[in-house]
């Protein structure tokens, strides 16, 4: 089981990125699916997620109204959309998943590191002020 991010990379403030996660190894149709960043000497910290149907999304409050996540369920693709980027922003972006099928959690546990057991290796953005 294997989750891919790609599509990070170095821009200037105000620009965009669009991130992705492939699956592979197993379909994560049925799954809760998240990003979470890490910045140098920092913690991992949790970005948006997104339920398994797809109906609803939630964000930390920093991203709100510039970031958004999708999912493709019939290419098993993740997305996040990042608008108007910030330096702030900068750092390794991890997508995540978690293992049961159709779960529904109460709101924080999106949030929660230890909801996801799948991760992905991260991929870079940098944002240059």
């Amino acid at each position: 089981v294997q989750l891919q991010a790609s599509g990070g990379g170095l821009v200037q403030a105000g620009d965009s990125l669009r991130l992705s996660c492939a699956a592979s190894g197993r379909t994560f149709t049925d799954n809760v699916m998240g990003w979470f960043r890490q910045a140098p000497g920092k913690e991992r910290e949790f970005v948006a997620a997104i339920t398994w149907s797809g109906g609803r999304s939630y964000y930390r409050d920093s991203v709100k109204g510039r970031f958004t996540i999708s999912r493709d369920n019939a290419e098993n693709t993740l997305y996040l959309e990042m608008n108007s980027l910030r330096p702030e922003d900068t750092a390794v972006y991890y997508c995540a998943a978690d293992r049961s099928p159709r779960r529904t959690y109460i709101e924080s546990a999106y949030y929660t590191k230890g909801t996801y057991d799948y991760w992905g290796q991260g991929t870079l953005v940098t944002v240059s002020s």
